[in-house]
């Protein structure tokens, strides 16, 4: 994960099956294009090759000495986020996991495959980096030219700057400062998603990121600031250590080296599926794994891929056993005589699955809370630990985010909550209810902030891309807007009454208890709060199967800076279309139609294909 400057990746897969025969749409509006501009058209191969068929090969060989060499790697851990990921990684192309545990390990000889998974954002891992004295160690190691992998923020740190933390010096290897992104319609901020990248080098010295093999690959970006050029501020073998770009609007910083021994990337290598698995393996084997990359190659056009994700809403039954399960309209109980919680299947075998499908992302919305639980024992831990040791895109877990005191009388705040699920795998969190109250206090104190809200303190620990907001609104008609003093928009779909005008009203408790704010009031106050990203449900289009309500997404999406999900109502590939092509939403989320079979993730991508 990333912050405001860093980020996260992932990737898609392959199978077919029937679509849904459902693809009725009663809030369908027919403007096309909207979404155009920053959607792919090019999914093919991308999306179909890498976990069926490149996941096994890398995982099978036990042939990674790299000519000899040590298959220790060295981890420098300083803290934040979730390097989980970067270990389970590690261990799945077959090394071994070694901790650097003070700056005298980054002068030892046998520290020779150094990863620094930076997360969060600029000013706290330098901080962190001060605080542990890693400074100078990683800095002399670097010069030395010994063979260092940084991510994310673990690249932008050898900047000597960043717009993100003014007066806070890094590393000072590349010269220049780090900068955001600008915004514009179309275009939020942070940058999630897959995007391509333009490699610049060839030849024998790029070994790591060869360009006949990776060049238009798709991998997994997630962060608000990036690098414009790549000029050593030390002597080195490169003049220019710019080895690919990316595109977001104009070029940005996507991997430098100084074609030798470092080597770092903005995007995420263990969040991109089969490619970023491969390109770890150039690194940690010196670029002697060839099959590796030739099971690699992917072409696209340069633009950021709208996002299929996979939503797991997961809960316990009756018999205390966790399960997925999937209601309509909130509602996850079978009707009949018992009355029994819905189950669909267990959550680390469902994600798995949905990953090979092909899912960009996997989302598990707790829907318990386990409120009871102290906090090292709660289940959903456990399932992001063993989900995060075979799902190699991101992970998003919501539900039970807030503070909270425990069975024996120890207490929680919202901070140490999130802490310990990206501890255990998890890439960002969702907030419901807890984002509703912030927001409310947020317009009663005339937009102003405390620092005390989850989603302030989340996100400048761990960087708003790691921080999303999951909004549950209803319908709420009006015969005129003047009835209320919260937004309306003027609706294709008439009320019970023949209303013309309506209003979304957000609820809190899982949908039961409606609040006095709307999902556009609140998603203005979310994102000025820090958040990075808002997951938009629709509790009247859940489990229906009539389309997203795409009225709502246009309101939120047009009204926001900041990446927006579209959720609830997906009954076949053609909502999907819908959306990207009507509304300016970033990705879109189903749950029921993945776990009952009715669409798979690769035909939703194939008739993305074809619909450009």
């Amino acid at each position: 994960m990333a912050s405001s400057s860093a980020s996260s990746c992932l990737p898609r897969g392959a199978a077919h099956s029937s679509p849904h025969a459902r693809t009725k749409n009663p809030l369908r509006r027919g403007r096309r294009g909207r979404g155009s501009s920053s959607s792919s058209s090019s999914y093919q191969q991308h999306q179909h090759y890498q976990h069926h068929n490149l996941l096994p090969r890398l995982g099978a060989s036990n042939d990674n000495s790299g000519g000899g060499a040590s298959k220790d790697v060295w981890l420098l851990d300083y803290g934040a986020g979730n390097v989980r990921s970067i270990r389970n990684a590690i261990r799945y192309l077959g090394y071994n996991v070694r901790d650097v545990t003070s700056p005298k390990d980054l002068a030892r000889a046998d520290v020779n495959k150094l990863v620094f998974p930076g997360v969060g954002a600029f000013g706290s891992a330098m901080d962190e980096l001060k605080r542990r004295g890693y400074v100078e160690a990683l800095r002399d190691y670097i010069q030395e030219d010994r063979p260092f992998f940084g991510i994310c923020i673990g690249m932008q740190v050898l900047y000597e700057g960043s717009e993100e933390s003014e007066g806070v010096e890094g590393l000072g290897i590349l010269r220049g400062t780090i900068k955001k992104f600008d915004t514009s319609p179309g275009k939020p901020v942070p940058h999630i998603g897959w995007n391509t990248i333009n490699v610049l080098k060839d030849g024998e010295s790029n070994t790591l990121l060869p360009r006949d093999e990776y060049q238009d690959a798709r991998v997994y970006f997630v962060h608000s600031y990036h690098g414009v050029s790549a000029v050593p501020a030390i002597e080195s073998q490169s003049k220019d250590w710019l080895l690919a770009e990316g595109n977001y609007g104009h070029p940005f910083v996507a991997a430098v080296s100084n074609n030798s021994e470092v080597f770092a990337t903005q995007f995420h290598p263990e969040k991109s599926g089969g490619i970023g698995l491969s390109i770890m393996e150039n690194f940690l084997s010196g670029g002697a794994r060839k099959d590796a990359r030739d099971a690699a190659k992917a072409r696209g056009d340069s633009s950021l891929a709208k996002r299929v994700i996979a939503c797991l809403d997961v809960r316990s039954n009756d018999n205390g056993d966790l399960v997925v399960t999937k209601g309509d309209q909130y509602d996850v109980r079978e009707k009949g005589d018992e009355n029994e919680v819905r189950n669909l299947g267990k959550p680390v075998e469902l994600a798995t699955k949905y990953f090979r499908w092909g899912a960009d992302e996997v989302t598990f919305l707790n829907i318990t809370g386990f409120r009871d639980f102290p906090l090292g024992d709660l289940p959903m831990l456990e399932v992001l630990k063993k989900s995060s040791e075979k799902v190699f895109v991101p992970l998003t877990v919501g539900g039970g985010i807030r503070e909270f005191t425990d069975s024996t009388g120890k207490f929680y705040s919202s901070l140490d909550v999130a802490s310990e699920y990206f501890l255990s795998g998890a890439d960002k969190i969702s907030i419901g209810s807890e984002a509703v109250y912030a927001a409310e206090n947020y317009w009663g104190n005339n937009r102003q902030k405390n620092g005390d809200t989850s989603i302030e303190q989340i996100s400048e620990r761990y960087g708003k891309q790691a921080v999303v907001i999951s909004i549950d609104p209803r319908r709420v008609y009006v015969s005129d807007p003047g009835e209320t003093e919260l937004k309306t928009v003027k609706t294709s779909i008439p009320g019970p009454g023949g209303e013309e005008y309506c209003w979304w009203q957000c609820t809190v408790k899982g949908g039961r208890e409606g609040r006095q704010i709307g999902a556009y009031e609140v998603a203005l106050a979310v994102e000025g709060l820090g958040a990075g990203e808002i997951l938009l449900n629709c509790i009247d289009r859940d489990g229906t199967g009539d389309g997203f309500d795409l009225e709502l997404i246009n309101l939120i999406s047009d009204s926001v800076n900041i990446p927006v999900i579209a959720s609830s109502g997906a009954g076949s590939s053609q909502h999907f279309i819908d959306v990207f092509k009507q509304t300016n939403a970033s990705a879109a989320l189903a749950a029921g139609i993945f776990h009952r079979e009715e669409v798979k993730i690769s035909t939703i991508k194939d008739h993305m294909v074809t619909e450009s």
